[in-house]
């Protein structure tokens, strides 16, 4: 796996890896995963400890929002990716605390076959988890626990007390015009609580800055 790039987003524990594509006249060659470069690499600290249990696959439509979701009992981290098409992945802080408590942020992540590199975004425990879609796109992602029903919750990404002023504007926007024209968004996430109201929630206590693991 031949990793390129590592950079920290406007909430530095969001992490962007960015990994080679090898390409010829066939199209191109990658790893996306090697065990032991994610161990090895100087610049990968933050990864240290980290196990993954399961691995997801969904395909989105154009104009489709999901989230913003997350998990306690077990933790998950997610490592994500989009497959093809085009991905917004967005990442709300919620640990109690936290400098950017409440504050969230949104980075591009588009894939066709002609680029000479991919990403992964690793959204580590204590943070929702969502994204929205403006062409049709499939995504994979990597988490560190597994699925536990009736330890999950989530906070609407309609929320009106999200603070969105890290977020770069123009994704705001976009995401503000595909909001406005009839999303395909389930009513569990449309409905999700609000920041009070999931603050005020006793299990946000499971979500406290410097705890979260």
């Amino acid at each position: 796996m031949k990793i390129t790039v590592i950079k920290g987003l406007a909430i530095p524990d969001i992490r962007i890896i960015r990994f080679a594509r090898f390409c010829d006249a066939r199209g191109y060659f990658t790893e996306h995963f090697r065990k032991s470069d994610f161990a090895g690499h100087p610049e990968m600290d933050f990864m240290k400890g980290v196990e993954f249990v399961q691995c997801n696959e969904s395909y989105s439509k154009a104009g489709t929002i999901r989230g913003m979701h997350f998990q306690w009992n077990p933790f998950m981290g997610k490592l994500v990716r989009t497959l093809h098409g085009r991905m917004v992945d967005m990442v709300l802080d919620i640990r109690k605390g936290s400098p950017t408590f409440g504050k969230a942020i949104a980075y591009d992540m588009p894939s066709g076959p002609e680029a000479d590199y991919n990403e992964w975004i690793w959204v580590p425990p204590g943070f929702a988890h969502g994204n929205y879609f403006t062409a049709e796109t499939s995504i994979e992602y990597l988490c560190s626990g597994e699925y536990s029903q009736g330890c999950e919750a989530g906070i609407s990404p309609f929320s009106a007390d999200i603070d969105w002023s890290l977020c770069e504007p123009g994704l705001k926007q976009t995401f503000d015009s595909i909001a406005a024209a009839n999303p395909l968004v389930t009513d569990k996430d449309r409905n999700g609580f609000s920041l009070a109201a999931w603050s005020a929630d006793t299990r946000s206590d499971n979500f406290i800055y410097g705890k979260t693991a």
